[in-house]
């Protein structure tokens, strides 16, 4: 990277394979470097690289070289096509990373487990990531991110070595920091700032809708983390349970009721309630993008959701928020924008108590509307601070002339 030549900087991840959290991260990160380096030269090694293709005008390069790598291989040529798979993307991936001065990886619980993984799937991607970049010199960033604690050893050791591999660190939280810091990983200059999705624009302001108002609910495909497998079906049959009863009882108080997604995998769930609670006050949103989520969850009088970026969302466009929490992020998240006391565990999902705290949470809608505002303008501070400390790190030529004009 010298004053002739752009910089050349490669994002990474899961990213155009369905997950609009992921998308919307890669969205934050891309709005900084046009904003910031508007020069450099961009592309991506992902998931999904045809929509990464046509929604952000990047080249891309698919994350896998087998193309069944998320698909359960049982016949022997399958497993031996995800064994030769490993092979092949260590040598794709160090070649990808070569070619670029900087990768970042934008966003996303990269550092953690609490859905299903496999150690060979992602953890095993990122690994080879830091490590090629450790070994070509080119700095890779895990900016952003989300981690947890994890029990599976495999699993533990590869996001361990990524971190410790990678040339910068940020989280999303104190606890993923801690978490890291836990697992033998140096966190000493590693900085905590808001999610990415809050530096995504918000949409115009309108007036709160009026009450008694729809209540967006965001609804997941959800089975437990890593270490619940064994009880995967029950968890998933008393979350579904639960949640379905509950948009029962709002529609038997005549509110209409707005079913949100996060992932192509949750529309199971929305058409199991649908299918359940047979109503035209119950209807599904069709939402591609963060943005699409933000202005479903603005027109809404509350939301109740259960999918990290759905909550995200409706905290970031101010409306009051009931959290469906699977993970210590959700309930950190709650905390940061004044909502702890508004968290109700997903694994263990009870109607009648929902609706109670959902019933306390509409009784302090004003207040919490004005608290959500001040914590917003808090979060743009600090990720601007995030951005600033990125191109410190990342673009030490940028910042040098950044600090050079008057």
């Amino acid at each position: 990277m010298t004053p002739q030549r752009p910089a050349r900087v490669g994002v990474f991840g899961l990213l155009g394979s369905g997950n609009l959290g992921n998308d919307g991260s890669l969205e934050a990160v891309l709005g900084y470097l046009r904003a910031v380096h508007p020069t450099a030269a961009v592309d991506a090694l992902c998931g999904g690289p045809e929509v990464v293709t046509a929604r952000y005008r990047i080249p891309t390069t698919r994350l896998h070289w087998y193309r069944g790598e998320y698909r359960t291989a049982s016949r022997a040529g399958a497993i031996a096509a995800k064994g030769l798979g490993k092979l092949v993307d260590a040598v794709r991936t160090a070649a990808w990373v070569r070619r670029h001065d900087v990768v970042i990886v934008p966003g996303m619980g990269v550092l953690e487990a609490t859905l299903p993984l496999r150690p060979w799937g992602f953890p095993y991607a990122l690994f080879l990531l830091c490590a090629s970049g450790r070994l070509f010199g080119t700095r890779v960033a895990l900016v952003g991110v989300g981690a947890a604690p994890i029990a599976d050893r495999p699993t533990r050791a590869l996001v361990r070595w990524s971190a410790r591999l990678a040339a910068y660190r940020s989280y999303r939280d104190e606890l993923s920091r801690e978490a890291m810091r836990a697992m033998g990983v140096d966190t000493a200059r590693d900085e905590v700032h808001p999610d990415l999705a809050f530096a995504l624009p918000t949409p115009p302001a309108s007036a709160p809708p009026v009450s008694p108002g729809p209540v967006c609910v965001g609804v997941m495909d959800f089975h437990g983390g890593n270490d619940d497998r064994a009880r995967a079906e029950e968890i998933h049959r008393r979350y579904l349970d639960g949640t379905t009863r509950f948009v029962r009882a709002l529609v038997e108080d005549g509110r209409p009721v707005r079913l949100l997604t996060g992932d192509g995998a949750d529309t199971t769930v929305v058409d199991a309630i649908l299918a359940a609670v047979d109503s035209p006050l119950v209807t599904a949103a069709a939402t591609a993008s963060l943005a699409d989520l933000m202005e479903e969850t603005a027109a809404a009088e509350a939301v109740v959701a259960t999918r990290y970026h759905n909550l995200v969302c409706a905290l970031k466009v101010g409306t009051p928020t009931l959290a469906l929490s699977y993970a210590a992020k959700s309930d950190a998240l709650m905390a940061q924008m004044g909502l702890g006391a508004y968290c109700h565990p997903a694994r263990e999902v009870d109607a009648d108590r929902l609706i109670e705290q959902f019933r306390e949470l509409e009784k302090r809608s004003a207040e919490l509307r004005q608290t959500l505002a001040e914590r917003n303008l808090d979060a743009a501070r600090r990720l601007d601070d995030q951005f600033t400390a990125l191109t410190a790190a990342l673009f030490p030529a940028a910042d040098k002339a950044l600090q050079e004009t008057p």
